[in-house]
């Protein structure tokens, strides 16, 4: 049975290798780490016997959450990880009384933005050139409470 949690030193390894399988930029080990000491932030770890299946991570300022990524092992898609990993964040983001989580999402990348809209998101800008490798433009997409 999937389970959510906070993200632990125990996850780092495993949760960089699913950054290498995601994303062309993807985030280090160390990188990781680094948001495992600050407490305003949020790291949501999706595992299943101790499998890592995926991550979501939300870093805070003030009252503003910014999701810095949504990750989901390519073995592990297309069972509503990402869906339930978002849900817990928004559970936590609305007890923490944040007045919207923000996200960026590749302009081409259809299936993610139509997961985001289904769970409350709205497309409320574009960011020109934001990714690199290949060079894309950003949907900004935000939720407000």
């Amino acid at each position: 049975m999937m389970e959510i949690t906070t993200m632990a030193e125990r996850h780092l390894k495993a949760l960089a290798e699913v950054e290498r399988q995601c994303f062309h930029e993807p985030w280090s080990e160390a990188a990781l780490r680094e948001e495992l000491g600050n407490e305003k932030n949020l790291f949501l770890v999706a595992e299943e016997q101790e499998n890592i299946l995926g991550y979501v991570g939300c870093q805070t300022v003030l009252d503003e959450g910014y999701i810095t990524n949504v990750a989901v092992a390519p073995a592990a898609r297309r069972r509503g990880i990402a869906r339930a990993l978002l849900q817990k964040l928004t559970e936590h983001a609305q007890a923490r009384k944040l007045t919207f989580v923000t996200l960026e999402v590749r302009k081409s990348n259809a299936a993610a933005i139509a997961l985001y809209a289904g769970q409350g998101y709205e497309q409320v800008g574009i960011r020109k050139g934001f990714y690199r490798e290949p060079q894309e433009d950003a949907v900004l997409m935000t939720r407000y409470f």
